[in-house]
């Protein structure tokens, strides 16, 4: 790439993209894809021929230079590419100061003899800007600024018959007069010419009225320039970027406190990514503190009271905090909006970014700070004393910085309560964790908190368990269980903590919830008068119960919880205990009993919060069922409901799960990994995380990237295996990712051994061994293609389907596994028809359609055989299922067939018709209407007709019966050709 360093002296602007240029980038450039796309889109036109110029414009440090960087790089074997930079002189700005070093490039590329031919009588004029060109000075009476901007722009169009030029002007910010003036004119003079105009501006350092200003403005009505305007980095770019410069995960905590420092500024991010809660860098800092240097006395007074709040300030707060004239303050703020520090929001003030007013409010003595601090609190509490406005955040904020702590204490408390109440749960515990620390400090702390220790860990507990942080949560209630004396305290609030514990430890996965429900249970038989307490602990024990596998524990514990939840009139209780009754009944296999129960659980959970519950339960249940869509739609609008809730990051996290897995089945690939990738990018509850562990592993495989898939399935294998022996469903979801891990990676075996392990083990058998046997029986059909011994391996898949309940053998599924089991055409006919139903776990429509191809091309049938295959070959190719497309193509490449679009004979008309209009042709031929075909390959009549259409043109004729006949003919060709 070629560029005018050499010309370009070291010169650093302030917080600009300019800093980091002469070093290498210390991270891949994230959130950006689509402004490069923009970029790319205009260097491909520009090749045809036609001239383009576009503005990249965002505020300092926001990645223009290395977004401009990056495309040059990219496109650097394929165009000449230029850069010059605008360097901030101050008011001595050098003439044509990018453009020289643009210039002597291009000079460069071509060669000084060239050059002077290409502009001929133009070579004295641009050797005003370039000496090399002429034997002695220019003596600029002898040339004229028209004859130097034509010499530029024929300069420009010469190199651009050699190859594509591109031409980046960096910072048009600092351009002199001369070279905006020379930028205009290219803009309206390059008309010709593979030329590629790129110029890079500071948004926030152009002044309404400045010749700068008046360039871009101009420019964009005449449409001479296209803007692309960089934003500053979402919430995941943010971590994407971050990550890599740390080299590890970042927690919630660290990512929320460098989105408030950094918000979104990469150059930012990559200054504190690695002191995210520590002080500021001091080069930084220093850098930060620039412009407030160079502010007014006044000026500087009002930016340091206004770093004082942690959100937009009031005019009128402001003018009360400041000691000065309404004259000198409106001067004050105008000067200070004018550099760049403060932006105007509706009726108040702002810093433009959250650093610098860490940089500034830092730069304060501790007793400015602390003064400043006391004054905020004290007019906070005159104005909103009693509204319950929520400025309990800021009240806990500004006495923390103004060292008084009983009335922090006092501030925070109400800050958490304030919080919860809007499930910001993660805000709420800041505040509550802030209050535990305090607590030690204030004699009097239950007094100024309201609230007595051991509830307050009680309800911290809650608060951190809904925001995704079930270690502190745990430890939080281990604390309160250590503090509390059994024979002192109330014995509600020792079952209470005993039964958080126990989901605490339930969702980090870990042994030890039913010991805890017992003996929480053992705590209200001594004496204790609450219906609806008992009934909240025997619903968790029959839910522990219900997931370890013990069916009739759970129904029996359900049952009791529901006597007590109907005593104490609780909806909420009753339908928990319906819910958990619903989920034993079916994986009993008693569907009736089971859905009624279900019903029973929702209606009683309106406008409760055993509505997420009974979503999760009832989506996860439908989807072992395979009825998908279903489960879809529940667990869609319960992710909603959690969503409301502030809870996504754990109901939502397991209801995100439960859209992924029907998703996957049924097909919505890309949907599915979409969810899942905004499901991984929050922190989330431990067993949550394994659940959709096991998606990734499955959408890996489906992908055909099985190292990975292998790599992910190693390093978390000891945590299913722990989680499994107390929750059955996580040990039936590390046999789904072990066949899944060793289909993808070609070892049919070991998928199969890892199914016949799952057969003889002696636990629980649960509706999850369900899909697992139908599996078994592709993975059965496909060894016995390739003369594998499967006989065993039938007969024990067979005995555990036929073992399962009455109500849950037969069915569409039986009928594909029965297929593939003992394979006939007839049966694989039927299977393939099965398989196209709505509601099935789409890959059978290739394993079905692959495995009745093998059938007929063994009894000679190859023409048939022959469609099927390009039929699965097309739906394996659109679910991007690679172990399927390998698998067809495979045989088909063997069987000598031609696995694609077209297959299907050799006859000439034949050849032009897809796999389903051959179908549809011979339907025709049959006689049979539009209507009674789309019955028969499961699709809408008005694609029948879309295909009928398509056929009649392709086949040259103009009626049915006309196509019937030229069916007949086909026939007859590919009979004789056989």
């Amino acid at each position: 790439m070629k560029t005018a360093a050499p010309d370009a002296p070291d010169v650093r602007g302030e917080w600009d993209d300019v800093f980091m240029l002469p070093s290498v980038p210390i991270a891949a450039m994230v959130g950006r894809d689509a402004d490069l796309a923009l970029l790319r889109g205009m260097f491909e036109r520009t090749t045809e021929g036609t001239p383009a110029a576009v503005l990249v414009e965002g505020e300092a440090g926001i990645g223009k230079s290395r977004l401009l960087r990056e495309f040059g790089e990219e496109i650097a074997t394929r165009a000449d590419v230029h850069v010059g930079w605008c360097l901030d002189l101050g008011s001595a700005r050098t003439p044509y100061g990018p453009l020289t070093g643009i210039l002597r490039s291009l000079v460069a590329l071509l060669g000084i003899e060239q050059t002077r031919a290409a502009v001929g009588v133009g070579a004295e004029a641009l050797g005003m800007l370039l000496p090399e060109l002429v034997d002695v000075p220019t003596d600029r009476a002898h040339t004229s600024p028209e004859r130097l901007r034509d010499a530029i722009a024929t300069l420009i169009e010469v190199a651009a018959e050699r190859a594509p030029q591109v031409l980046i002007v960096e910072d048009v910010h600092w351009a002199d007069d001369s070279t905006l003036a020379m930028l205009s004119f290219l803009l309206r003079t390059l008309t010709r010419g593979r030329i590629l105009l790129v110029i890079s501006c500071r948004s926030d350092d152009v002044r309404r009225g400045d010749a700068v200003s008046g360039f871009i403005g101009e420019a964009s009505r005449a449409r001479l320039l296209e803007r692309i305007a960089l934003k500053r980095l979402d919430e995941g770019a943010v971590r994407q970027l971050a990550e890599q410069l740390v080299g590890r995960p970042l927690t919630e905590g660290a990512l929320e406190r460098m989105q408030e420092r950094a918000e979104g500024v990469p150059f930012f991010i990559e200054e504190i990514a690695c002191c995210a809660s520590g002080p500021l860098p001091e080069g930084l800092r220093d850098l930060l503190l620039g412009r407030f240097d160079r502010l007014g006395a006044d000026a500087r007074r009002v930016v340091q009271v206004t770093s004082g709040s942690e959100r937009p300030l009031s005019h009128s707060l402001l003018s009360r905090l400041v000691d000065i004239s309404e004259t000198q303050l409106d001067d004050a703020l105008r000067e200070a909006a004018r550099s760049g520090i403060l932006i105007v929001v509706d009726d108040g003030y702002r810093f433009r970014h959250a650093l610098l007013r860490e940089a500034v409010h830092g730069d304060l003595l501790p007793g400015e700070r602390a003064r400043l601090h006391r004054a905020y609190a004290e007019m906070l509490e005159e104005n909103c004393a009693g509204t319950g406005s929520g400025d309990a955040a800021a009240l806990a904020y500004h006495w923390q910085l103004a060292q008084d702590d009983r009335r922090t204490l006092t501030a925070s408390v109400a800050a958490m309560l304030h919080a919860k109440t809007r499930y910001a749960f993660a805000s709420a515990a800041r505040f509550g964790e802030l209050a535990l620390e305090l607590w030690p400090r204030v004699s009097d702390a239950a007094d100024a908190a309201g609230i007595e220790r051991i509830p307050l860990l009680a309800l911290l507990g809650s608060v951190l368990r809904n925001a995704g942080d079930g270690e502190r949560a745990l430890a939080v209630v281990n604390v309160a269980l250590g503090e509390i004396d059994p024979a002192v305290v109330d014995p509600r609030t020792h079952v209470r903590l005993l039964r958080d514990k126990a989901l605490y430890l339930t969702n980090l996965g870990r042994p030890g919830p039913i010991e805890l429900l017992s003996e929480a249970l053992d705590v209200l038989d001594a004496g204790v008068d609450d219906d609806r307490l008992r009934a909240s602990i025997l619903n968790y024990l029959a839910s522990r119960h219900m997931v370890a596998g013990h069916r009739q524990k759970a129904i029996d514990f359900a049952a009791r919880a529901q006597e007590f939840a109907e005593r104490a009139g609780s909806d909420t209780e009753i339908s928990v205990a319906a819910n958990v009754r619903g989920g034993s009944l079916v994986h009993l296999g008693d569907l009736v009993g089971g859905f009624t129960a279900y019903e029973t659980a929702r209606v009683r959970a309106v406008e409760s919060n055993a509505e997420l519950r009974y979503r999760v339960n009832f989506s996860d249940t439908l989807t072992l069922l395979g009825r998908y869509r279903e489960a879809v739609q529940v667990a869609e609008e319960g992710f909603g409901r959690a969503r409301s809730l502030g809870v996504e990051r754990t109901s939502g996290s397991i209801l995100t799960q439960n859209m992924v897995s029907p998703l996957l089945e049924l097909g919505y690939i890309e949907r599915a990994e979409q969810l899942l990738a905004r499901d991984l990018e929050k922190s989330t509850l431990r067993v949550f995380r394994l659940y959709t562990t096991m998606s990734q592993v499955r959408l890996l495989a489906w992908r055909g990237r099985s190292e990975e898939a292998a790599e992910l399935l190693r390093g978390l294998m000891p945590a299913f295996e722990e989680t499994g022996q107390v929750e059955r469903q996580i040990w039936y979801d590390g046999v789904v990712m072990k066949v899944a891990v060793a289909e993808s990676s070609g070892d049919l075996t070991g998928a199969l051994d890892a199914i016949l392990a799952m057969l003889n083990d002696e636990g629980p058998v649960l509706l999850h061994q369900r899909r697992l046997l139908l599996q078994a029986g592709w993975i059965i059909a496909a060894l016995r293609a390739d003369g594998g011994v499967v006989a065993p391996a039938v007969d024990a898949v067979r005995a555990a389907w036929q073992a399962q309940p009455e109500q849950l053998r037969a069915g569409a599924w039986w009928s594909i596994l029965d297929a593939l089991l003992a394979p006939t055409v007839p049966a694989l006919q039927h299977a393939v028809s099965v398989a196209d139903g709505d509601d099935m776990p789409v890959t059978f429509r290739v394993i079905t359609r692959l495995e009745l191809g093998r059938m007929l091309v063994d009894s000679g049938d190859r023409a048939a055989a022959a469609v099927l295959l390009a039929e699965a070959l097309t739906v394996a190719e659109k679910l991007g299922h690679v172990q399927l497309q390998t698998a067809v193509s495979t045989f088909a490449d063997a069987a000598g067939l031609r696995a694609d679009a077209s297959a299907g004979g050799d006859s000439g008309e034949a050849e032009h018709l897809t796999a389903r209009e051959r179908q549809v042709l011979a339907l025709v031929a049959e006689g049979l209407s539009n209507r009674q075909i789309g019955e028969r390959l499961y699709i809408s009549v008005k694609t029948v007709s879309v295909h009928v259409s398509a056929v009649l043109r392709k086949l040259g004729v103009s009626t049915r019966t006309e196509a019937a006949l030229a069916a007949r003919q086909i026939d007859a060709v590919e009979l004789v050709a056989r």
